[in-house]
């Protein structure tokens, strides 16, 4: 525990120093940060996919020096400081887990989520996707507000009335574009057929994220491979030609 005490303090003296005597450091308010914080968290989130432990350690310091930076411009701001944020969160995890400090009997990781829910409408949240944020990407948000609606009884009863679901929305999406309608109107019920599926995979345990992510970085290898193992440019080969080095690519690529 000392050894990590110490190293926190260290971050703080560093980012002290770096915020008098650094410009650029000088120069850094919550909004010029704000978008190199979402890069890092992207940064994190590959590495994360990778399972690249040294890159999550890396990636986690990057993300930490971010914390303490806002931090560090807060109590310059005389708003709040480090300590302030740290327990504020240590005071919100001792109250939303009342089974640890508490005397509530839980029996299972479901009833924990429902409990959380219902502490955090207690708390004065109108709503249980009050939470999610607004910026996060839509497939990422999709499948969090299923997950929280879940906690308060929103819910099917079994994966089949799911896929029942899956099968309407893609019959009303290909009657949508047989008819021809209206362009935000194929885009809505596209939308259904993605959210639906989304629900799908969460009933079946898969990350839609992670499971879409995967296919992404397959294509890119095996999109790369053509390239590299094209005769001649690819504005030149037949469609053919480049599916005969596609299955090459399934064959030796993994």
């Amino acid at each position: 525990m000392e050894e990590k005490l110490l190293a926190f303090k260290r971050l703080l003296t560093i980012m002290d120093e770096l915020r008098e005597q650094c410009p650029w450091d000088r120069k850094q308010t919550f909004q010029t940060l704000r978008t190199l914080t979402i890069e890092e968290t992207y940064e994190l989130a590959d590495a994360i996919l990778e399972e690249d432990l040294e890159g999550i350690k890396e990636e986690i310091g990057d993300l930490m020096l971010h914390m303490v930076f806002y931090s560090k411009i807060a109590d310059e701001q005389k708003a709040w400081n480090i300590a302030d944020a740290l327990n504020e969160v240590c005071e919100k995890l001792i109250k939303r887990h009342p089974h640890i400090y508490g005397d509530l009997k839980v029996d299972n990781e479901e009833q924990v989520k429902q409990n959380w829910e219902k502490l955090k409408l207690k708390e004065g949240k109108k709503s249980v996707l009050q939470g999610v944020p607004k910026s996060l990407p839509a497939m990422v948000k999709a499948y969090r507000m299923q997950e929280k609606t879940k906690q308060v009884g929103f819910e099917w009863e079994n994966s089949e009335q799911v896929w029942e679901k899956v099968e309407e929305e893609m019959t009303e999406l290909k009657l949508a574009f047989d008819q021809n309608l209206s362009d935000p109107e194929k885009e809505d019920e596209f939308g259904d057929v993605l959210f639906s599926l989304i629900n799908y995979a969460r009933f079946q345990g898969i990350d839609p994220e992670k499971a879409l992510e995967k296919v992404n970085q397959k294509f890119k290898r095996r999109f790369e491979y053509i390239e590299a193992n094209a005769e001649r440019s690819l504005e030149e080969m037949s469609l053919k030609e480049m599916d005969a080095l596609w299955d090459k690519a399934k064959e030796e690529l993994h």
